[in-house]
């Protein structure tokens, strides 16, 4: 496990903490929950569900940590193409503001307003700006797998959707759910990069 690279691992942890807590979250919420009429937000709200909110809260605060790693990670991905690496470098810096943002979404939870809305939409307007960066400095890459770049790009496209809009629950739901799915694909590639 110590010669994982670290986006590997904290890839693995990103979407083990997200799962993990929210899941439990569901499992507790008292009354029907559903994509289609649900934020995953009110898995978190207190009034919603006493017994669950701090299980989404605290997994959304754990997972914005793993993501700090994950994305310092990504310098496994340099090369000595200045513009290439300038976007990783980038893709980085904008993940880390996402991290951050994900970590305040779950401090600030659904009870807060205001506030939990403006974190949330800080959080989706950077993981969209991430998804755009990551796929730009990696899709030609002679180790990045063409198809995840792909995958991306419709998970890209997903979160656009929601942030124009923000009127879906659904939409929402595919958004993370996707991006997580982009975390995977990524902690594959980079786990099987050649050396």
């Amino acid at each position: 496990m110590s010669k994982w690279p670290m986006l590997t691992v904290a890839g693995i942890l990103v979407i083990m903490s997200y799962c993990v807590f929210t899941f439990t979250s569901l499992a507790l919420f008292p009354g029907p929950f559903s994509p289609v009429n649900n934020w995953l937000s009110d898995l978190g709200n207190s009034g919603y569900s006493p017994r669950g909110a701090a299980f989404y809260n605290v997994g959304c605060v754990l997972t914005g940590l793993a993501l700090f790693p994950f994305f310092a990670g990504a310098r496994k991905w340099y090369t000595s193409e200045r513009r290439r690496k300038t976007l990783t470098m980038l893709t980085q810096v904008f993940g880390f503001i996402a991290a951050f943002a994900l970590m305040m979404i779950g401090v600030f939870s659904e009870d807060y307003g205001e506030l939990h809305g403006l974190w949330s939409d800080v959080f989706f307007v950077f993981n969209f700006i991430v998804l755009i960066f990551a796929n730009v400095s990696l899709m030609t890459h002679s180790k990045f797998k063409r198809p995840i770049g792909y995958y991306g790009i419709v998970v890209a496209v997903i979160n656009l959707l929601f942030v124009a809009s923000s009127s879906t629950p659904l939409l929402e739901w595919l958004t993370v759910f996707t991006a997580l799915g982009y975390v995977a694909l990524l902690s594959y590639n980079t786990f099987r990069m050649p050396a």
